[in-house]
């Protein structure tokens, strides 16, 4: 079962507090989590695997996390570096073919992905996560605001101008 924000934050506070019975509740929801977050976005018989280095990363930088703000977008920034770092893998050792490649089976689809990842890295962090959970994700602006702890408002402006900012990166190569 995936916990809600709430419950997932109130347990990684006891679990920061060394409640080890709250840890293993969260980290079973966590690996639920990004083993749906994953299996849209890399090859099915990888998914796993880059579920647990996931886990592996969220163990090992548990102390930087605050209970204090949301839990899932944490975890999704955490979740999206290993991902990147895994495509990244991929393509340097040139491994990737038609059986590995992603769901839709086409690596234009995953050299695009990467190249959309570089242009976002130039946006500040808010704009990026607005548009890849709008206009890459299909979410709704509500459920964007949500998850980013924004204002729907701020949602669309981080949208607009993250969205003007990248015609220009692209106008300007």
């Amino acid at each position: 079962m995936i916990l809600r924000d709430d419950d997932a934050r109130h347990l990684m506070g006891l679990a920061q507090g060394g409640d080890k019975a709250a840890y293993r509740a969260l980290l079973g929801s966590c690996s639920q989590w990004l083993g749906r977050y994953y299996a849209r976005r890399i090859a099915p018989h990888q998914v796993d695997d880059l579920v647990q280095d996931t886990l592996l990363s969220l163990h090992s930088k548990r102390a930087s996390y605050d209970p204090a703000r949301p839990f899932y977008p944490w975890l999704a920034a955490i979740a999206r570096y290993r991902w990147i770092d895994a495509l990244r893998k991929l393509t340097a050792t040139d491994e990737l073919g038609e059986a590995d490649a992603a769901v839709d089976h086409e690596e234009d689809a995953v050299l695009s992905r990467l190249s959309l990842d570089s242009l976002l890295g130039h946006l500040p962090a808010g704009q990026a996560h607005a548009i890849t959970l709008t206009r890459i994700e299909g979410r709704s602006v509500a459920e964007a605001a949500r998850i980013t702890g924004q204002s729907e408002s701020l949602v669309k402006v981080n949208v607009h101008r993250g969205l003007k900012r990248l015609a220009a990166l692209v106008e300007s190569e």
